[in-house]
């Protein structure tokens, strides 16, 4: 009996060491490993941002062949925005998609990157993020924990949708108007002389529709998806205040788990997506104008000159940021006009 109980006891051990070898094994590079995290943005379904994503999720589940599944969550399903980005920072299996302003919570000079009409086109805020100025930023974001797999899915540069004609920063005077609740945007919208008011993306409408707000600030391509032109707001004011990008956050914890072949499609296929979400809204800004014209959304130019005087407060540095990191990021912009 004795000798019995020994080796049962002994092959129970063996079992145990095996099971455990095997949990070890599912966080290497075996046939076992599978990471499921999940992918939160504000963006409606109907929106690029929302269907670039889900292509991008979809790429990396299959030439991974499942090993990385990413769920997407649109509209705020899940903590978006600063809430977002803390659950990266804090080590979630989670992917915020935000705009670069929320990374300047943590790396302040992202507020400079996302500063107000500093950008021509899309191509120049492109060409400016793969330069070494911007090189720095994501190295500096690596070191509070976030690994940034993209900055540039721009949906479009944001203008102010209204109830009224605006032209000059005195027509907003008095004027409630509906921004994320980025210190960033806050900002901008009262320098340029508006009562900014935060709201989250689905209360927005209703907003607009109960007088609550007296319009908002989003790209067409917004209010094409969103249907915002249903709404008394059918006058856009062509500010471009504020370049539309997000970008795409993971904690470099997660990342440094993730096994390289893995992390490889991963930025591979993130990178590509936003390529590609680019060049189509690029070759589809003119007709979305055309269909929103359709629905008696009429567009209008600005003083540039006078918003551009009445937001220049806001090219000075901020506590945390690089000394001259604006004059570093006009002198790059400058170059490549």
């Amino acid at each position: 009996m004795h000798k019995k109980a020994l080796a049962l006891m002994t092959a129970i051990l063996l079992s145990a060491s095996f099971i455990y070898a095997g949990g070890q094994q599912e966080e290497g590079t075996g046939d076992d490993y599978k990471l499921v995290l999940k992918l939160s943005h504000v963006f409606s379904p109907a929106e690029q941002l929302t269907k670039s994503m889900d292509l991008v999720a979809e790429r990396i589940l299959e030439r991974t062949n499942g090993a990385i599944e990413i769920q997407t969550f649109p509209q705020a399903q899940l903590p978006a925005y600063k809430e977002g980005v803390e659950q990266v920072v804090r080590g979630a299996d989670f992917i915020s998609v935000e705009d670069p302003s929320f990374i300047g919570d943590y790396v302040p000079d992202f507020k400079a990157l996302y500063a107000p009409m500093m950008y021509r086109s899309f191509d120049e805020y492109v060409e400016l993020t793969q330069r070494p100025i911007v090189e720095e930023m994501k190295a500096k974001a690596e070191e509070q924990g976030i690994k940034i797999l993209a900055l540039d899915y721009i949906y479009g540069f944001r203008n102010l949708i209204t109830k009224k004609v605006i032209t000059t920063p005195a027509d907003l005077n008095g004027m409630k108007i509906r921004t994320p609740g980025s210190k960033s945007y806050i900002d901008t919208l009262t320098a340029m002389g508006a009562n900014a008011t935060p709201l989250p993306w689905g209360e927005t409408l209703s907003a607009v529709q109960q007088g609550v707000v007296d319009g908002l600030e989003g790209s067409e391509f917004t209010n094409l998806g969103t249907k915002v032109y249903e709404g008394p707001t059918k006058n856009v004011a062509n500010t471009r205040h504020i370049l539309g990008t997000c970008g795409v956050y993971i904690s470099t914890e997660v990342w440094d788990r993730i096994p390289e072949e893995y992390r490889s499609i991963v930025q591979e296929e993130f990178t590509k997506g936003a390529d590609e979400m680019v060049s189509l809204l690029k070759s589809q800004h003119g007709d979305v104008v055309k269909e929103l014209e359709s629905y008696g959304v009429m567009f209008n130019e600005v003083d540039g000159d006078a918003f551009r005087k009445a937001l220049a407060p806001l090219y000075k540095e901020q506590d945390g940021m690089t000394p001259g990191i604006f004059d570093s990021i006009f002198a790059e912009l400058d170059s490549m006009r």
